[in-house]
């Protein structure tokens, strides 16, 4: 660590370590008033780096408050190669990371931070918000960077296509600094600047516009207070999906602010003292008294994903286009089916079933012939089924933490899964450990998952220490009087299955009934899904081959039900795609 006297304030220069090992850099400056009230986390633009930022830590005018600006990995001072990242959703999740490290290493509680961020950071931000639902004070988003201006037509298509053909390769930027900002030291500093990098990796410029789109066709899932700037002569990015996101945005609290004759950068323009200003007086609006959270357990009977799940529900004239289009589509997949292990498995038993998900796990195509063989490898490597084969690699991940604490703590570990299907992963996940579990118990509804569960269980030679139970993992009584009572509760890929939140809720209490205290709870979670009209439309459920109609829970209202029944959310985890979540929470007393 290092002290440099900058302004009025001393910044400390430090590091924090990613999920993957990476160690990235960062400046910290704390607060100079007699008593800290919260943290203003800072987050630059693409192609810069936290230091662009660091004129605001005075500007803002708030000594109650620590400041933090970030480089982000394959920017400014830390490593990797310039504009490069693994993937536009390891980005998100070190922003998760470093939020975290802020509140173990400085000791600033997540509900105690405010969020600044501009263009592509703002992009991270909003996609963080969406997927991980962080219980922030608040979020000033200033030229989101939705919809970059590529100026050549089919730009993004070619850039994908090329992508496929040619692997990776980076995309120098056109944008010229007196075209950011109309503040000539600016412009000057960005020129001479060393640390400033033009390019930018194919797989993070695609990724940014897939997250966009989705961030911005799913604000709703947003609920944290934001305040969005928008710079009215920008030429970097298109202001429509701005004014989009800001309509569809679920905060209660919510402020637009309109910046006529500003560039992108909007915080470094020459005239930004009114929209500094502006953040100044929404940061303190919130720390002076902090606004209740939107109580999403009602989300079954209003609003967006109610309305989505019921439009799905709803029949299609069978001669009308989409009639006819999802029509044909079942006929495929009933002709698939004569060809295709996987999709027969998902007639005979429901695409949502533990024999197709165990299926699915295993992922080695089965048919008849080369042809059936090749359907088969189609069909387990669509994008839904594989956010299913990570969503398993997450949970079995998260239940090893969860062992390795209770270990730590010297308590037993004893492991119950409500609803296992055959009970694969957390078999998986327990003797991939090597901490040693006292008594595993899987439970489900269906005899044939109790059936071939056993025989999993028999396989792995657990039988000393794991039984299989038929049981409802929806009733309460019956959940709460478990014995041995578990230190380890595991619901994976069945509240998604169940549009009703009474159901859900009734489960959690009786899994909250069971867990002791400062025991953990593995919980998943969909917050959003590329298919779902096609899972509604042309795929059956286990229930009497019934249509597979979802609701989609946002992340933070499937954390407020898990909150609601004694559960306190302690990490995350999400795929690249934003499909399936993996949460570990810790039973309070």
């Amino acid at each position: 660590m290092t002290d440099i006297n900058t302004h009025q304030r001393m910044v400390q220069e430090r590091q924090f370590r990613t999920h993957d090992g990476e160690s990235l850099f960062y400046r910290h400056w704390p607060a100079t008033g007699a008593t800290r009230r919260g943290a203003i986390v800072l987050f630059h633009r693409g192609h810069e780096h936290g230091a662009r930022m660091a004129h605001l830590v005075d500007e803002l005018d708030l000594p109650d408050f620590d400041f933090f600006a970030w480089d982000a990995r394959g920017h400014g001072r830390s490593p990797g190669q310039r504009g490069y990242s693994p993937s536009f959703a390891t980005s998100v999740r070190d922003v998760q990371t470093f939020v975290q490290h802020i509140g173990s290493a400085h000791g600033v509680a997540e509900q105690d931070i405010h969020v600044v961020a501009q263009s592509v950071g703002a992009v991270l931000v909003s996609t963080w918000a969406h997927d991980y639902a962080p219980k922030v004070r608040g979020l000033t988003l200033a030229s989101p960077a939705f919809k970059v201006k590529l100026y050549v037509p089919f730009a993004r298509a070619g850039l994908g296509l090329m992508h496929k053909l040619r692997g990776l390769f980076f995309v120098n930027s056109y944008v010229k600094a007196k075209f950011l900002t109309h503040d000539p030291e600016r412009i000057a500093s960005y020129e001479s600047d060393p640390l400033i990098s033009r390019p930018i990796a194919v797989n993070i410029l695609l990724g940014l516009y897939e997250a966009a789109d989705r961030v911005v066709a799913d604000a709703n899932a947003i609920t944290q207070p934001v305040q969005l700037l928008i710079s009215g002569a920008d030429w970097v990015v298109h202001h429509k999906p701005q004014h989009q996101f800001f309509e569809r945005l679920g905060s209660a609290i919510k402020t637009k602010m309109e910046l006529p004759g500003f560039f992108h950068d909007t915080l470094g323009e020459k005239d930004r003292a009114p929209a500094v200003q502006a953040i100044r007086e929404f940061v303190l609006r919130l720390f002076d008294e902090a606004p209740a959270p939107v109580d999403l357990r009602a989300a079954h009977l209003s609003g967006n994903t109610a309305d989505e799940s019921r439009a799905l529900a709803e029949p299609l004239a069978p001669l009308s286009p989409r009639g006819a289009y999802w029509g044909l589509t079942r006929a495929g997949l009933r002709f698939g089916g004569t060809l295709s292990r996987g999709v027969k498995l998902g007639h005979d038993t429901g695409f949502d079933s533990g024999s197709t998900l165990d299926y699915v796990y295993r992922n080695h195509p089965e048919g008849k012939g080369a042809l059936g063989r090749s359907i088969d490898k189609t069909y387990l490597n669509s994008i839904g089924w594989r956010g299913i084969r990570q969503r398993k690699i997450h949970v079995e991940e998260l239940i090893r933490i969860a062992m390795e604490r209770l270990a730590e703590m010297h308590r037993e570990v004893r492991v119950m899964d409500i609803a296992a299907g055959h009970g694969r992963y957390v078999l998986d996940a327990v003797t991939a450990s090597p901490v040693k579990a006292s008594s595993i118990l899987l439970r489900d509804y269906s005899d044939i998952n109790v059936r071939d569960g056993r025989a999993l269980i028999a396989e792995k030679g657990l039988e000393d220490v794991a039984q299989f139970v038929q049981a409802d993992a929806f009733d309460r009584i019956s959940l709460a009087t478990v014995t041995p009572r578990p230190t380890l509760a595991v619901v994976s890929g069945l509240y998604e299955l169940f549009p009703d939140n009474e159901m859900v809720r009734r489960s959690l209490a009786g899994v909250g009934d069971a867990v002791e205290d400062r025991g953990y709870l593995v919980y998943t979670g969909q917050p959003w899904h590329p298919q779902l009209e096609m899972i509604a439309r042309a795929l059956t459920s286990h229930r009497q081959g019934e249509a597979w109609v979802m609701r989609r829970r946002t992340q933070a209202e499937m954390d407020q039900l898990a909150e609601e029944a004694g559960f306190r959310k302690i990490d995350q985890r999400i795929d690249e795609w934003g499909i399936f979540t993996v949460s570990l929470a810790v039973r309070v007393a």
